[in-house]
């Protein structure tokens, strides 16, 4: 993600949660979970394959657009939910919840547009496509 595309950024003693306009970022700083963070990353393959394992013990990177819902849990930590996964609870004080939760709903719903917007554009370029070639069959 490019940095002018950052939005907020929480550094923590062993995390650091970073908010870009299109995707949440949350990376461990250190110990075994961050080794196995590091190795996901760099192979695409198993990160898309096997990254809804991984969730629960890692946070990967999530898109904007697959967020289901931001909430502040009873705990004031900050609760993401994200459709056929588990929820990823961020432990960040009471206010630093509150803030990337009403940022994350501010920008949820853009993602979401943005994305089907893409996705119609797409389906009628395909269209269009198909459309041409039956007219030349």
């Amino acid at each position: 993600m490019a940095e002018e595309d950052l939005v907020l950024v929480f550094d923590k003693p062993n995390f650091v949660v970073k908010l870009y306009k299109e995707l949440l970022e949350v990376d461990l700083k250190k110990g075994a979970k961050k080794e196995l963070e590091d190795f996901l990353e760099t192979k695409p393959f198993l990160r898309e394959s096997l990254g809804f394992l991984f969730q629960t013990v890692i946070p990967l990177d999530m898109p904007l657009k697959d967020i289901e819902s931001a909430t502040v849990d009873k705990e004031s930590y900050a609760k993401i939910a994200i459709p056929h996964q588990k929820d990823i609870i961020i432990p960040l004080a009471p206010d630093e919840s509150q803030k990337l939760v009403d940022k994350l709903n501010e920008l949820i719903p853009t993602a979401k547009r943005k994305d089907l917007e893409k996705r119609i554009r797409k389906e009628t370029k395909y269209q269009r496509g198909s459309a041409r070639a039956r007219a030349h069959a």
